[in-house]
């Protein structure tokens, strides 16, 4: 029977401690608190804490490997654990996304693309490089990692204002809000367990972890918009496999323009010949008819009461899925291409 340590074993934590080198001043009964408070809630949430470890197997390896060749320090990884449980499509109220919580602005200003179609924020090498780019520019700006960690969460500008303010740049002596107060801690806890895991009773095998995704990388160049499930059929796999492996794809359809994305490993070979078979024809060809939604109207509804496929309706109306259709909106209809579409993107 697997033995568990008592949560109060777990929490004497000794000294030293460091994030990025720095040492946390344990001595202090307000930082071992603020601590053992963090390690508490992940002893206790097992399950998410499991989560981590398994997947840290899949991507920790490449986030050390951009750290190490761009001679940052390693315990930065554990900042995309805390900050979206190393899920590509983790979401925040306040509207960050993706590995590393990006918000829109600051991914804008650290090269991630963001739009309709594609949001970078939730591709592993884009985002890291991006995330790399943001704490080097932190650390400079405040000459402490730990400091640089406290303003990724809060912002630089926010962090330069307390430190004015309160006439201290120890992180450990700031009064923050109560997200940045953890925040450190956070990252000190997931530290502890994740690097010492059977300490904690989490006693995973091999087997148990998550492998690396193996993939090729293949460059498009598009001289208009795609349905990702051509790319699918190119790649001899299904959609649900090129949006698990590109997670930065927003819906169905890639925009024109050059592109690299990620397909099953072997499937490169002969991929741009049968993308070259696969491409359908987005823009309506010929005579369009234009449909007004009416009230009680869906998109199904419209193409079974018009014999035309549910695919047609979305690609020639830049369309998907979960987008809400409204009385008004005016949809393009083009039958006389139904046809050929249909042709060009059956196997």
């Amino acid at each position: 029977m697997e033995c568990i340590p008592s949560l109060v074993s777990s929490l004497r934590v000794k000294p030293p401690l460091d994030f990025c080198g720095e040492p946390a001043p344990l001595d202090s009964m307000d930082v071992r608190e603020r601590l053992e408070r963090e390690l508490l809630l992940m002893l206790w949430n097992r399950d998410q804490t499991i989560m981590w470890l398994k997947r840290a197997n899949r991507y920790m390896p490449y986030i050390q490997t951009v750290l190490k060749d761009q001679r940052l320090p390693d315990d930065l990884k554990y900042i995309p654990v805390i900050e979206s449980s190393l899920r590509a499509l983790a979401g925040s109220p306040k509207g960050a996304m993706g590995y590393w919580q990006f918000v829109k602005d600051t991914g804008a200003r650290y090269g991630l693309t963001i739009t309709e179609e594609l949001d970078e924020r939730r591709n592993m090498a884009a985002s890291t490089r991006s995330a790399v780019a943001y704490l080097k520019k932190l650390h400079g700006d405040f000459g402490s990692w730990t400091l640089a960690a406290a303003a990724y969460n809060m912002g630089e500008a926010g962090l330069k204002n307390e430190i004015l303010l309160q006439d201290t740049a120890d992180f450990y002596d700031l009064y923050l809000y109560q997200e940045t107060q953890r925040y450190v801690f956070r990252i000190l806890a997931a530290k502890l367990i994740l690097s010492n895991p059977d300490k904690y009773g989490f006693k995973l095998t091999p087997e148990d972890l998550y492998p690396p995704e193996e993939f090729d990388r293949v460059q498009l160049e598009l001289s208009q918009r795609m349905p990702v499930l051509s790319i699918a059929r190119a790649a001899q796999t299904s959609f649900k496999v090129i949006r698990d492996l590109n997670p930065e794809i927003r819906g169905y359809y890639l925009p024109k323009g050059v592109l690299t994305l990620s397909i099953p490993r072997g499937a490169s070979a002969g991929f741009q010949e049968r993308l070259a078979r696969q491409k359908p024809s987005l823009e309506p060809a010929g005579p369009e008819t234009v449909y007004v939604v009416k009230s009680g109207d869906s998109l199904s509804g419209i193409a079974e009461r018009l014999n035309i496929s549910v695919q047609s309706l979305l690609i020639w109306n830049h369309l998907s899925l979960n987008q809400p259709i409204r009385p008004g909106d005016r949809l393009i209809l083009n039958p006389g291409n139904e046809k050929k579409l249909s042709q060009e993107l059956s196997p």
